[in-house]
């Protein structure tokens, strides 16, 4: 692919969708569609799939085919599109006969750049024929999972696509997905004939989602109280069974919190026009079964909820991943039970014995998730085979400090692992439980366990806390069980060093108590933005979606809005400043925009944009001096920056510069020796000629140029000092 190419995927993605940057992997992922070279991309819900081929698509002539799954899904792609002034066209089973013969019409005609269409009517017969004669550049197939079996969403019309394959074997297949495991790949690659396919996959960290498991206590009261935290925004809240759905969209409606159940029971209409008002705003939350959700294309969820435990971490994933699709701060609560446990085991009674063993392994993940303490995204991370960089995600209740340990854990671990063993670790967690609170259970003094000396020794406390410890304490590794439920406890190793008090003491989590923090990305967010005016510009959205009959995230992002309310650009020349506001959005809604931006200023004079102060003249030279000698103390780059009041990128350089002059060859003063060992490893295999952007791209951009820089310019005079 030429430079002139790749220029033009940039200029795309500013003159189109108002974007100034590529988000990680998709500028590899649509030089992939460009060369003509089949693909598998797998990037997390919000990083940007669909661009990976809808720019490729406006930048290579003719036609590009998308294959998506649900038909909602597909509406608001293309309404997104077209309001975006791309010719784009949709295409699936329920369409009426008139409007399905004047897509084709456009389609053979090649007036179409991109066109949606369902798996289903992609191989009905006859259709391969047509598409034979179409100038077809590409085959983008969304939701690919749906291919694998071994999936939670398998679609059977999905393994079919292969057919188009065989037919049009020189148009180039590209495969997308936020939810693949290796298997689950290596089959979508299988089953779709992928040729060499270039395969790209990101990193599942949303590092914009805050997590949090809160003991459940009285859900309806604790989902107000997240609800409260997020004043007139989205939020979604997930059940186990469809009369918890209804049960508790009534007791949220009762405490007046605007919401409505979502379950696969109800009536097919009534569905439809739930889903319809929550997308357009008319309803603030949805409570509903995992039947909610896929196709959703919503991004300015702010939180999701579980009320019950997910059966699986794939699905907690997923689920909580609906949240902050566009990239802003969002929080996802899991208000976890014991009693979820059986609850799963009710609801999956009809599973095969073999289904029923994989799915309680499953479970079992997520009690252990729920009930460790340590990092949930670490946590999350590891489950799916990648590795957080950091010690303290800062966005988590455990490493923001939220939880609360128990003020004697070494001695609660050590009564309830020394009952374990007095029962000869015969029983499982409920009759533990019994017995250490002193339950009157006929079992029991028929077993004579009354005359335990552990009999009651935690009869201050509530049963619910005990069962929890107990499974904190299983989480920890401190007890083991040979099979979920209620199979006997053991004590293991580790849980002898606790008893004999020469290990580790574990740390228990006081059942009810937390300290709710408030995400510091999503403070961040909020910072300039003027709330009477963001009030205003969230009203012209409303009225404008209403009058165009689009979704309200489709005139504008809640990104865009929040930079309006911040930056209030009052020339059309400024909007085009503005995240995601384009050429089309500044035609469509330009006018209105600076209207409502205008007339705020007049209401509001002071809050008319500032120029900025001038600052001093302060000798370069002698900053640089400065910073030199702050460094050599041995002060990190963020001190030295808040010390000179020069910005960290700055620093970095200066960092550099004394490097270079002193001949320094260790960066481990200023970057973790841990994380200089893991670049150094990396740009052994991708840097070449000392191109940093790679390493860059390869991190997520997550960590600073100046960084790279660093620790490839110390690798170098080492290597350097070797050969002389």
């Amino acid at each position: 692919m030429t430079t002139a190419g790749r220029d033009s995927l940039a200029g795309l993605l500013r003159r189109v969708w108002g974007y100034d940057r590529f988000r990680p992997l998709q500028r590899e992922a649509m030089h992939a569609v460009m060369e003509g070279r089949d693909s598998l991309v797998i990037l997390p819900t919000g990083g940007g799939k669909s661009l990976c081929f809808q720019a490729p698509a406006l930048a290579l002539d003719g036609v590009a085919l998308v294959v998506s799954p649900l038909i909602s899904l597909m509406k608001d792609q293309v309404d997104a599109l077209r309001e975006l002034g791309v010719a784009a066209g949709k295409l699936h089973s329920d369409q009426p006969p008139g409007e399905a013969r004047e897509v084709l019409d456009g389609l053979r005609a090649g007036t179409l750049k991109l066109l949606y269409i369902s798996p289903e009517r992609l191989v009905i017969e006859g259709f391969d024929a047509i598409a034979r004669g179409m100038p077809i550049t590409l085959l983008a197939i969304d939701e690919a999972h749906c291919i694998s079996e071994w999936g939670h969403d398998f679609r059977p019309e999905y393994r079919q696509l292969r057919a188009f394959r065989e037919a049009c074997p020189a148009v180039p297949l590209h495969a997308y997905t936020a939810t693949a495991t290796p298997k689950v790949a290596d089959e979508i690659v299988r089953e779709l004939g992928l040729r060499d396919p270039a395969r790209l996959v990101g990193s599942f960290d949303r590092p914009n989602l805050f997590y949090r498991v809160e003991p459940r206590t009285e859900p309806a009261g604790q989902i107000a109280e997240i609800a409260a935290r997020h004043p007139d925004q989205s939020g979604i809240v997930y059940c186990i069974t469809r009369k918890e759905t209804e049960r508790l969209a009534e007791h949220l409606r009762l405490l007046d919190v605007d919401a409505l159940p979502y379950h696969a029971g109800l009536d097919a209409t009534m569905r439809r026009e739930t889903q319809e008002r929550f997308i357009n705003d008319q309803v603030r939350i949805i409570v509903a079964t995992v039947a909610f959700g896929m196709g959703i294309d919503k991004p300015d969820v702010r939180f999701v909820v579980h009320a019950g435990m997910p059966k699986s971490l794939e699905n907690y994933q997923q689920e909580s991943g609906r949240a902050g699709r566009d990239g802003l701060a969002a929080e996802c609560v899991l208000l976890h039970s014991p009693a979820d446990f059986m609850k799963w085991q009710f609801v999956l009674k009809e599973l095969s014995p073999e289904q029923q063993r994989i799915t309680k392994r499953k479970i079992e993940s997520v009690d252990r998730y729920c009930n460790a303490w340590s990092c949930r995204r670490v946590a999350l991370l590891d489950y799916f085979g990648e590795k957080f960089g950091e010690e303290n995600c800062a966005s988590c209740d455990v490493c923001a400090g939220s939880l609360e340990p128990h003020e004697d854990s070494l001695v609660v671990a050590q009564k309830i692992l020394s009952c374990v063993k007095r029962l000869k670790e015969e029983h499982g967690p409920g009759y533990t439980t019994r017995v250490l609170v002193g339950a009157k259970d006929k079992r029991i003094a028929e077993d004579g366990h009354e005359a335990l000396s552990t009999f009651a020794i935690l009869k201050d406390h509530d049963r619910g806390s005990v069962r929890s410890w107990i499974a904190q304490l299983l989480a920890q590794g401190h007890l083991e069980q040979a099979a979920s439920g209620e199979a006997p406890l053991r004590v293991t190793p580790r849980g002898w060093e606790v008893l004999r008090g020469t290990g580790p003491a574990p740390v228990l989590m006081r059942s009810g108590t937390k300290k709710v923090r408030v995400s510091k990305r999503a403070a961040a967010e909020l910072r300039g933005v003027d709330p009477e005016l963001h009030a205003r510009l969230r009203e012209m959205r409303t009225a404008i979606a209403r009058r165009r009959k689009l979704r309200p995230y489709i005139v504008l992002s809640d990104r865009s809005l929040l930079e309006l309310a911040r930056h209030r650009p009052v020339t059309r020349a400024a909007l085009h400043g503005i995240h995601g506001i384009g050429d089309a959005r500044v035609e469509h809604y330009g006018d209105d925009i600076l209207r409502v931006i205008r007339d705020f200023l007049r209401d509001h004079p002071e809050a008319a944009p500032k120029p900025p102060a001038e600052r001093p003249a302060k000798d370069r030279t002698a900053v640089r001096r400065e910073a030199f000698a702050l460094l050599r103390e041995g002060r990190s780059v963020e001190e030295v920056a808040e010390l000179t009041k020069r910005a960290l990128s700055t620093v970095g350089g200066y960092l550099l510069e004394m490097v270079a002059e002193s001949r320094i060859d260790d960066p481990t003063p200023w970057v973790d020796p841990a994380l200089t060992r893991r670049i150094e490893d990396v740009a052994a295999e991708i840097v070449v000629d000392g191109r940093v952007r790679p390493l860059y791209d390869f991190f997520e951009q997550k960590i600073p140029f100046w960084k790279l820089r660093l620790v490839l310019a110390c690798a170098e005079r080492r290597e350097g000092q070797s050969a002389d």
